[in-house]
């Protein structure tokens, strides 16, 4: 099996997971079972290595406004020590990335999914004049999402640092198990959790020391498997399935990002555009009836005509059925049209849901 390995590749191993190549890296994508590893985040805590991901530092005098220019979210709106999800766009319009943006006192770290690090890296180095210093960290960093209603518990035991003062998107810089960590309060899950950002030669020690921590809260470790159909259940895009660089935000449900008052951003032009003549086709969410499950490129019909594509699905642990995402066609979009997916030559009956389709109840 080729590919790179995290600093916990050997706690994965020793934990038996079933490891498979992702994005470049050898990734656990299970530990014994996609569902039970599912409910268990839903119902106390699990542990994610989401150490893939890519770390990029911007610092200089012109960095604010460089990743203002870069970004389509307000980059001036952030505080120190605040978070904010974003996303680069091509000159067409097209989304490069989706990511995150952290505001230090002297200096931004731009958090960019795995399959898309050398891209976005080249692309931002590309832009950078030479008021701009970047840095990838990526292959230096590790990063640990605990997520699940126990989560910020069981981080409290293994830091002096207040949790509940971190608001949602904020983060804050302090020890963890005795080791310096980023200490965020972002997530991929829809559940309340931390993300822990350290140096690599701290991976094996936080590790087990969460897992320790958790114990009370039968915390387990939850493999990527379980973190795509937790995405699922709150809508929460997957770059290369849901957004890609012939997507544009506006379709995709990312509007709310979109800041194309604040002034010139690479995309906006057609950002404008778009806006102005309307879309064609939106990105919704859907529940299919009976035990038959969505995947990607299904087509999606209404009377014998195609009105869209399938771009995410699964078998939903939470709600027990299935789910998915879809691009229709703007006219078949409204919450509670109904619609048909093309699924092994059979039409299965589905219809446009409300989202996100788990709410969690605390």
């Amino acid at each position: 099996m080729e590919g790179a390995k995290t600093a916990l590749y050997e706690k994965h191993i020793a934990s038996g997971a079933k490891m498979a190549p992702f994005a470049g890296y050898i990734m656990p994508i299970q530990y014994h079972s996609i569902n039970a590893e599912h409910l268990r985040v839903r119902e106390s805590a699990g542990i994610f290595d989401v150490s893939h991901m890519g770390e990029f530092m911007v610092s200089g005098e012109g960095a604010l406004d460089f990743i203002n220019k870069m970004t389509v979210n307000n980059t001036k709106k952030l505080s120190i020590g605040q978070a904010q999800y974003s996303a680069m766009l091509n000159d067409n319009g097209g989304i490069i990335d989706d990511l995150l943006v952290y505001r230090f006192s002297d200096h931004f770290m731009i958090v960019a999914n795995a399959a898309n690090k050398a891209k976005d890296f080249t692309w931002l180095a590309d832009h950078a004049d030479s008021s701009i210093k970047l840095a990838d960290e990526s292959d230096n960093i590790t990063l640990l999402a605990i997520q699940g209603r126990n989560a910020p518990a069981i981080v409290q035991d293994l830091t002096e640092t207040n949790i509940d003062e971190i608001k949602y998107y904020w983060f804050a810089e302090g020890e963890v198990a005795g080791s310096p960590s980023i200490i965020s309060r972002t997530g991929y899950t829809g559940e309340d959790g931390v993300e822990l950002y350290f140096d690599n030669k701290y991976a094996e020690n936080i590790w087990d020391a969460v897992l320790e921590a958790g114990k009370k809260y039968n915390i387990e470790p939850i493999g990527l498997g379980a973190r795509d159909t937790l995405r699922l259940e709150m809508k929460f895009a997957l770059y290369g399935n849901d957004i890609d660089d012939t997507t544009n935000t506006i379709e995709a449900g990312l509007g709310w990002i979109t800041k194309s008052a604040k002034g010139p951003f690479t995309g906006r032009e057609q950002v404008l555009k778009i806006k102005e003549q309307g879309i064609t086709r939106k990105l919704i969410g859907f529940e299919i009836e009976g035990k038959a499950i969505p995947r990607r490129g299904y087509k999606c019909i209404q009377g014998n005509e195609k009105i869209g594509d399938v771009t995410s699905g699964c078998w939903s642990p939470s709600l027990n059925k299935g789910i998915g995402m879809a691009y229709l066609e703007k006219e078949f979009t409204p919450v509670g049209t109904r619609f048909e997916i093309e699924i092994r030559n059979k039409h299965i009956p589905a219809v446009v849901a409300d989202t996100p389709f788990y709410k969690r109840p605390y």
